[in-house]
């Protein structure tokens, strides 16, 4: 074989092998626009907060980022077609916390939550606040599981839907406690909240954004957040721990993941990026007069979370004998 004839063999291996490479394994990525599937429907927590750091990650990236809205079946149909999608870095998915509740909730989805992703970052979290009315001689937490136990069955309490956060905590506190209340499911945080104002329920389960506008204007009184932490703007909340309860500590999270298969460096990347985003004050003020709390948690710290959270929730939904409509 002659020089030449070499050279143009160790090109066309060279060539071959940057063919196989993944196209975002490129130190160039992204080099085109970015799509974000929010997997329900525009105005829920998920799509507000990615339309938070949208401009901001669009700007870092150099790319333009498109949020895709795909509601259905809880999530699933969103959630589905990205673990489906090529691992490139192109299509990333903003995942909440029903993505570690419905593979334990439905009775088939389309992903499996422990294999089919790469966990990119964690961005933010809320509590659940447990809610009455001030006039219904309840104001602590004691003194509500004291009335349930008291009075077993005889309390209803409300959350915008079955397998939601709010109704999955208020199971685990009720498993821990031993106390017996009935769920009443609404289609939605709003239905949920008019439903103990005007008397239907005597008790609601509540994300902090609901709860904290009707509480500082005396129409509800809070008996507990469910986050390890006191939420800054009701300072007069206690947490679920301090209020007796500690193993019902749970939040709602929100996230970015990638298909599984994504090139580390561009997850490295995402990861880094997104953490640096929503660090930023001006974000997280945003973040917090929305109702998040910014974490900007990696991958490793974001996966150790769907570790957690897969079986804890499928434990809690067996127990409660919990089924989604």
């Amino acid at each position: 074989m002659t020089a030449l004839a070499r050279l143009c063999a160790k090109l066309a291996l060279a060539i071959g092998c940057v063919s196989l490479l993944p196209a975002g394994a490129f130190a160039g990525y992204p080099e085109r626009p970015v799509t974000v599937v929010v997997p329900f429907a525009p105005g829920g927590a998920n799509d507000v907060v990615v339309r938070l750091i949208q401009g901001p990650l669009a700007e870092a990236l150099g790319q333009p980022i498109i949020v895709e809205n795909r509601g259905g079946a809880g999530g699933n149909i969103g959630i589905g077609q990205v673990a489906h999608a090529r691992p490139d870095g192109y299509t990333l998915l903003m995942a909440a916390s029903g993505f570690a509740v419905n593979p334990s909730l439905y009775v088939k989805v389309p992903y499996d939550p422990l294999h089919d992703f790469e966990q990119v970052a964690e961005l933010c979290t809320f509590p659940i606040v447990y809610t009455v009315r001030p006039n219904m001689g309840v104001h602590t937490l004691a003194e509500l599981i004291a009335r349930a136990r008291n009075y077993p069955g005889t309390l209803n309490y409300s959350t915008p839907g079955i397998g939601t956060v709010p109704h999955l905590v208020t199971e685990l506190m009720k498993l821990d406690t031993g106390i017996d209340m009935v769920h009443v499911t609404y289609p939605g945080a709003a239905p949920a909240a008019q439903a103990i104002l005007t008397r239907t329920v005597e008790v609601a389960a509540m994300s902090v954004a609901v709860a904290m506008p009707l509480i500082e204007a005396g129409a509800l009184e809070g008996l507990a957040v469910t986050s390890r932490e006191r939420w800054p703007e009701l300072p007069g909340v206690p947490t679920i721990a301090e209020a007796g309860v500690p193993a019902a500590s749970a939040d709602t999270w929100q996230g970015i993941m990638a298909p599984a298969g994504t090139p580390k460096d561009v997850v490295e990347r995402l990861a880094a990026t997104l953490i640096e985003i929503v660090q930023r004050q001006d974000i997280r003020d945003k973040l917090l007069h929305a109702g998040f709390r910014a974490t900007g948690k990696g991958p490793q710290e974001f996966h150790d979370r769907i570790i957690f959270e897969v079986p804890k929730w499928k434990a809690v939904i067996a127990k409660a004998h919990i089924k989604a409509e």
